[in-house]
């Protein structure tokens, strides 16, 4: 059976083609017209399909491990987590308050125990409606928490950036992008032929060329897609549930925000006065404030913190 996918989208990448043209030319010899074969090199556009795959349970487990691995890692050397700072300010006060410190403990904690519920709910072999419910609500409720947690920890940003657990998450986030990244051009093959995005045996080499690919740009298809993956795969790790239509809003957010960096206003040469005036007046001439017009605002949806790879 085919594994299912989170999402996938269309880029478009200019590639260097080898192309054939028949010409007829004087043979100076003969004097008579022969065709000749003319190969030359053009730029032309190529649409990829980029496919996000649904991890296996295997790799969950995986991935699960390497945040265990770096949440381990970064405590070693000092790192506190988001719980242990949130709890050094409700001990002692400063940029956060006290009811926002107590708030955020209890929603870590609340994570931690429906996390629990849920792996227990969805590795039973036979389940009935009620544990069907169950996940179901168990998944609504950790959606929600989640996102109290993410609201609060947006105010203070600063304070949670660098924590262990921020650390952690986008180590894990990385694997998934690094494990779950696939591309195929999009010909309107019957059956494309899907390629990994990073190639390796293991997840340390695709992590490897994912590095390669990022500070060497060695990779078209990656510089194109790098910050969609980035996007989507951590929409997917923080939103339990998300349907496509989710990540078509997304996708198009994207788009229009591309499309708004590229199109910068030009800016109009100043004038020159040709003509000078006829009499100078003794009055000094009125100041008129200038009046700046407001930048139309779009709402923008809120997303996840990208993985610093």
């Amino acid at each position: 059976m085919a594994q299912k996918e989170i999402y996938s989208f269309t880029t478009e990448i200019n590639e260097s083609k080898e192309v054939s043209e028949v010409k007829k030319e004087k043979n100076k010899a003969t004097g008579k017209l022969e065709e000749v074969t003319i190969s030359k090199k053009i730029q032309s556009p190529t649409e990829y399909r980029i496919v996000i795959k649904q991890p296996t349970r295997r790799q969950m487990e995986e991935a699960d491990m390497e945040y265990s691995i770096e949440m381990s890692k970064c405590i070693k050397k000092g790192i506190l987590t988001k719980a242990m700072l949130a709890k050094k300010y409700s001990d002692i006060g400063g940029m956060m308050t006290e009811d926002d410190a107590l708030r955020l403990n209890k929603n870590y904690a609340k994570v931690g125990e429906l996390q629990t519920d849920y792996q227990r709910l969805s590795t039973k072999n036979k389940r009935t409606e009620q544990d069907n419910e169950k996940v179901r609500s168990t998944l609504i409720k950790l959606t929600e928490i989640r996102q109290d947690i993410i609201n609060l920890e947006t105010a203070y940003s600063s304070l949670f950036n660098h924590t262990a657990d921020t650390k952690a998450q986008n180590k894990a986030i990385l694997w998934y992008i690094v494990n779950l990244s696939y591309f195929y051009k999009d010909d309107n093959s019957a059956s494309p032929e899907l390629n990994a995005l990073f190639e390796g045996v293991s997840a340390d080499e695709k992590l490897e060329q994912y590095y390669l690919f990022d500070e060497e740009g060695k990779s078209d298809i990656f510089n194109s897609v790098k910050n969609k993956l980035s996007t989507f795969i951590s929409y997917w790790f923080f939103s339990n549930g998300a349907e496509k239509e989710d990540y078509d809003s997304l996708n198009e957010e994207i788009e229009g925000e591309s499309e708004e960096d590229a199109e910068e206003p030009a800016e109009e040469p100043a004038k020159e006065a040709t003509e000078e005036p006829e009499e100078e007046s003794e009055e000094e001439p009125e100041e008129k404030p200038v009046i700046a017009k407001p930048k139309t605002s779009r709402a923008q949806k809120k997303r996840p913190t990208k993985p610093k790879g």
